[in-house]
């Protein structure tokens, strides 16, 4: 576990692990001209629920840092230390060990120093076996860097990029349609070509890294960025558009992965609520403008990002207002428009 949290340490980390507060130096900020420190905190959710059965610990910690880092890259910042926090009911070394050495190795990819965590034994309010795990993470921007609604317009294109599967979010719903169904978690599902266990525990997908290089590469092109995560694609691309505005998704421009549709299928579940619920395949959501779309798309294929055009930005006038599985603004933002169709 040391090991795999010290190679997430520059030489920015000052004292290594195990002070009461981790270190870092922020000498390089001097060269900012207004830099804006971008925090996010997260958990991983009932996913753990999935680890915790099939006795695998090391790859949550990529759920939980792409929970975190993930919300931080949307404003164009780049993240630049973690924490972790576990709670569990006994403390076993080796599982612990295991959690925190794949948070770090989920650090080493979103170039971002573990500077410290804590592990909390709580007999009595958790089982022996169980834990949960959550984290926050610190970011910066140049002010005049920062990605959100105030840059899209409309006649912008929307891109799509492809999740690794679930992610972290739904798995209360896809927990309990498996448990109704009676369906074992060794069950061998044809159409994931493996367990279903083993389709439930694919790692989340860590971005941060790759599009902070294509942003930084496409200048003022990408316009915002949307984290694909709790309440679905259209409310978490609703709240990145100014008011007035209005993102039309096709449907029909991606095949969702079957994970979604076997267990939709499974629960009967109404797409609506899928659509509501779950990413479908689409892990992260960019704003770029038009006339560079087809260049950004392919700078996301050389990072083997599969990306492609989802729809585009237009002006709202309302007409779309009453059709099915609009959304207008979302989580408190009273933003712009989002329309699946």
């Amino acid at each position: 576990m040391k090991s795999a949290v010290a190679a997430t340490h520059g030489r920015e980390v000052v004292g290594g692990v195990g002070g009461f507060a981790g270190l870092f130096d922020v000498s390089e900020l001097k060269a900012y001209a207004r830099p804006l420190l971008a925090s996010s905190t997260d958990g991983v959710g009932t996913k753990v629920a999935i680890a915790q059965a099939l006795d695998i610990h090391d790859t949550i910690g990529f759920d939980l840092v792409g929970m975190v880092v993930d919300d931080i890259v949307v404003s164009g910042a780049k993240p630049l230390v973690m924490t972790d926090y576990i709670a569990c009911g006994h403390v076993v070394p080796e599982r612990i060990a295991a959690i925190v050495r794949g948070i770090a190795e989920a650090c080493s990819a979103a170039n971002v120093a573990l500077v410290g965590g804590e592990t909390a034994e709580h007999p009595g309010l958790l089982g022996p076996d169980d834990y949960d795990v959550a984290g926050a993470a610190t970011g910066v921007v140049e002010a005049d860097g920062l990605l959100g609604p105030e840059r899209v317009r409309a006649g912008d294109v929307v891109i799509g990029i492809e999740s690794s599967g679930m992610h972290s979010n739904g798995y209360s719903l896809a927990r309990r349609i498996v448990a109704d169904a009676g369906w074992a978690l060794d069950r061998h599902v044809d159409e994931f070509g493996r367990t279903l266990g083993e389709e439930l525990l694919e790692p989340t997908r860590v971005y941060s890294a790759d599009l902070l290089s294509v942003v930084g590469d496409a200048g003022d092109a990408v316009r915002a960025i949307s984290h694909v995560t709790g309440g679905g694609l259209s409310a978490n691309v609703a709240r990145i558009l100014p008011t007035g505005t209005l993102a039309l998704m096709r449907r029909a421009s991606w095949r969702v992965p079957p994970v979604f549709t076997v267990l939709g299928d499974l629960g009967s579940v109404p797409v609506a609520d899928r659509e509501r619920t779950w990413n479908l395949g689409v892990g992260m959501v960019l704003i770029v403008d038009a006339a560079r779309a087809d260049a950004t798309i392919a700078a996301l294929a050389d990072r083997s990002l599969a990306a492609w055009t989802l729809g585009e930005v237009i002006a709202d006038d309302g007409g779309h207002s009453g059709a099915p599985g609009y959304v207008h603004g979302a989580k408190g933002v009273d933003g712009g428009a989002a329309l699946l169709y």
